[in-house]
């Protein structure tokens, strides 16, 4: 029933509309999903429509949905980074330490944060390509690292009293949108160029297709899975600062979890597991699908550990589809 319902919204779109949506690199079964997910919860929720609640959507998007833009890019190129989640945490910490402890200005606070992020990144990246040791043990080492490192910088409490100017990052409202919004939309449209119209984005697909054909191709493999862990560093630092600014806080156990979402929504919006495929726009609309989801849960009060388990059902059953089309394709 569910698979005819999606091949006849399928069918309605024209041919222009499809192409549109190619070029962009966003799959049509994502949009669908989200649209049809949208419709569910405003009948279920008769303030799911309203335009604050629609604005907090998009608020809570905004830090899962950067972290989605680091996990595409690794994944895309054949790798994995399970530390988003807690580098985010990290980087938070020591961009309010920075302002906070050391009484240095908003800017330097930014910096930390990004910095903070990007040598995890940078570390995760040589681990991998110089050590030799797989992708899931090192993110996952990372993972801890991330964490106890925030604890201790912290004291195991939560850093308040940032400055103004870093604050409006997180809680400013221009034109009445926030301005995590804006971040979030401006990271995506960069990252977006990046990885769809640029030779740094052709050998990342080249390299999550196929390692060796690559390194065949003259591709220095190596230094380009770096500079990919150092993008996902970069995001978390970038969702990091955000999240901080908008809780006016450094909280070392911010973002826990996090990674899950954020492969979730990269996953959804097509970026294959196992690499060469990868859609930045995908992983925006694959964002809001997790954001709209556990908006709605919320309006309707399940607990939060059903949350959890509803996230993980939706990785799982991605997963499945993105595979059964893949051999539908092959065949």
């Amino acid at each position: 029933m569910a698979r005819f319902a999606l091949a006849s919204i399928d069918h309605g779109w024209t041919v222009a509309q499809r192409v549109a949506l190619e070029r962009a690199h966003v799959r049509l079964e994502s949009l669908v999903v989200l649209l049809l997910l949208g419709g569910v919860m405003a009948f279920l929720s008769p303030f799911f429509l309203s335009v604050g609640n629609l604005l907090n959507i998009l608020l809570a998007t905004a830090t899962i949905g950067i972290l989605a833009i680091g996990a595409t890019f690794v994944i895309s190129g054949g790798g994995l980074d399970l530390s988003l989640g807690s580098v985010m945490g990290l980087a938070g910490v020591a961009g309010a330490w920075t302002c906070v402890t050391l009484g240095l200005p908003a800017p330097m606070g930014v910096a930390a944060c990004l910095g903070a992020g990007m040598a995890a990144g940078w570390i995760n990246g040589q681990l991998v390509t110089r050590a030799g040791v797989p992708a899931f043990i090192v993110t996952l080492g990372m993972l801890g690292l991330a964490r106890g490192l925030a604890l201790v910088i912290s004291d195991g409490r939560v850093i308040y009293g940032l400055p103004s100017g870093l604050v409006w990052l997180g809680q400013g409202r221009p034109f009445g949108v926030p301005t995590p919004v804006f971040i979030f939309i401006f990271a995506a449209l960069i990252a977006h160029y990046a990885l769809a119209y640029t030779r740094f984005g052709r050998h990342t697909l080249a390299l999550g297709d196929s390692e060796g054909a690559a390194r065949a191709a003259g591709l220095r493999v190596e230094r380009h899975r770096r500079a990919l862990y150092v993008i996902a560093g970069l995001t978390a630092g970038l969702a990091g600062m955000v999240f901080m600014a908008r809780v006016n806080s450094g909280d070392p156990t911010a973002g826990m979890s996090y990674e899950l979402t954020a492969i979730t929504a990269a996953i959804i919006g097509g970026t294959n597991l196992f690499g060469g495929r990868g859609s930045v726009l995908g992983a925006m609309i694959g964002a809001l699908i997790m954001g709209v989801l556990q908006n709605g849960l919320n309006l309707m009060a399940v607990q939060s550990y059903y949350q959890q388990m509803a996230i993980g059902a939706v990785l799982i059953l991605a997963v499945f589809i993105d595979q059964r089309q893949a051999r539908g394709a092959r065949a």
